[in-house]
């Protein structure tokens, strides 16, 4: 494969990523009124370390371990910041957004 073959290849890669991340921003809001109809805090940092542990018992190379848990930090902190939101929104209207 040449350059144009490889960035073709991840071009198609980010569609997919982009349904996926948007895949898991719709579970993190269905996981945000649950915790809001519950009083569950948005931060969990138990849940966390769960979530990065299977990360990184799951990867494959060739990101270290240590780059792919920088970017599922930054991941679950758009994710939270979603949820958090929904909270807000919630807050100001009395009701779901």
């Amino acid at each position: 494969m040449d350059i144009a073959d490889w960035r073709r290849k991840i071009d198609e890669l980010d569609r997919q990523i982009v349904l996926l991340i948007s895949e898991r921003a719709a579970a993190a809001q269905e996981i945000g009124r649950l915790k809001r109809s519950t009083s569950l805090p948005v931060y969990e940092p138990n849940r966390e370390r769960v979530i990065f542990d299977n990360v990184r018992s799951h990867n494959p190379g060739p990101l270290p371990d240590s780059e792919l848990t920088h970017i599922y930090e930054r991941i679950i902190d758009v994710m939270r910041a979603l949820q958090k939101n929904q909270l807000a929104s919630r807050n100001e209207t009395g009701k779901d957004q």
